[in-house]
């Protein structure tokens, strides 16, 4: 079903310059857990003011930084295709999506699927260290857990796509794959909006200070951006 507030930006790749253009200045599901603790009070340390600033600065320049990609980062795609097709084999199709977007709650907040199931399901793969992936085995799997890291990243991705449920396929090479269905959380998924609206009015203020004291004071100094080389070393 169409929704006029939710957005399916499937035309680019995960990772792309689109891709980092679409999220630009957006508060997304990966990164949640900086403004939100486990256990669902409003972050205020270092991490979470880091963060805003990153957005809004994305928001003032409408560019965002590369990051530097390391191999625990690089190992992890592979895995997430493996991953990925492993599932499509075993349970259902998977369609890639790069982006979906959802404007529901007054400001857009994003989330960076890997994978749509039907018209109700997502996958969100993980590539795992063998440790986590033996204790997820034990303490997660059989109780059908999602396991506690990764609980903020699966809600606000439900919360952003409105879908019935998340398949987390956790995956380490060598050990058996297994899957976790997560479903909506109310209690977490209201923690997640009212942290989010908290920091879009963080932001707010923020910008408007910025804003303020450009237009106030003259001898701010107006620099030129130069273009940056890719960094994937």
């Amino acid at each position: 079903a169409m929704n006029a507030l939710i957005t399916y930006h499937d035309q680019f790749d995960q990772g792309s310059a689109q891709w980092l253009q679409a999220r630009c200045g957006l508060l997304t599901a990966s990164e949640m857990k900086l403004i939100l603790t486990p256990t669902l009070k409003i972050a205020s340390n270092d991490k979470e003011r880091a963060h805003l600033f990153e957005l809004l600065a994305q928001r003032i320049t409408g560019h965002v930084e590369p990051h530097y990609i390391s191999d625990d980062m690089l190992r992890g795609q592979e895995d997430e295709i493996l991953a990925r097709a492993k599932y499509a084999e075993m349970f259902a199709p998977v369609v890639e999506c790069g982006f979906i977007t959802n404007t529901r709650h007054g400001f857009t907040l994003g989330y960076s699927p890997d994978g749509l199931i039907g018209e109700h399901g997502l996958i969100e793969a993980k590539s795992r260290r063998q440790k986590y992936q033996v204790e997820t085995l034990i303490r997660y799997y059989q109780e059908q857990e999602c396991p506690a890291d990764y609980v903020l990243q699966c809600q606000t991705g439900l919360l952003v796509s409105e879908r019935k449920w998340l398949d987390l396929v956790s995956y380490s090479g060598g050990l058996p794959m297994c899957v976790i269905r997560v479903h909506p959380d109310p209690v977490v998924q209201e923690a997640i909006l009212e942290a989010a609206i908290a920091f879009e009015a963080r932001m707010s203020a923020n910008l408007d200070e910025y804003q303020d004291l450009l237009a106030s004071d003259p001898r701010l100094i107006p620099t030129e951006r130069r273009i940056e080389q890719e960094m994937h070393l």
